[in-house]
């Protein structure tokens, strides 16, 4: 029989297979750290209960989303604090600057009627 598993054709004579060891490269457990990808940094938003919003848990490295979302589970969900969580790459989230406050926030000039202070409560409108 053949090395390929055809009994129709005849099997090779040992000199023709050419079988090479696998190569092992004599490598320390640092040099392997060196040449494995970096876990990525994940931040973690937590919903305590229906209805609220997800806050701000925390952040983890994790490899990819399922192993992040399992990591955020046992981190910071431990006494069942959540029902929903979501893990975010920390490199996909933009945000402003807190130095920048006055100017990124500021109401336009002239534009007051965007406020709700702007408006005086009507007179006979119930419910307000």
């Amino acid at each position: 029989m053949s090395p390929h598993g055809n009994p129709e054709e005849p099997a090779s004579s040992a000199s023709e297979i050419k079988r090479e060891a696998p190569k092992v490269a004599a490598t320390t457990p640092a040099e392997q750290q060196h040449h494995e990808a970096p876990w990525s940094l994940w931040e973690v938003f937590v919903r305590s209960s229906r209805g609220l919003s997800h806050v701000h848990a925390g952040s983890l490295h994790a490899p990819d989303a399922a192993m992040a979302l399992r990591n955020a589970r046992d981190l910071y969900t431990r006494r069942n604090e959540g029902v929903s969580i979501w893990v975010v790459p920390a490199e996909a989230i933009s945000s402003s600057d807190p130095d920048s406050k006055g100017a990124f926030f500021e109401s336009p000039q002239g534009k007051d009627y965007r406020h709700a202070t702007y408006y005086t409560k009507s007179e006979g409108v119930k419910h307000l």
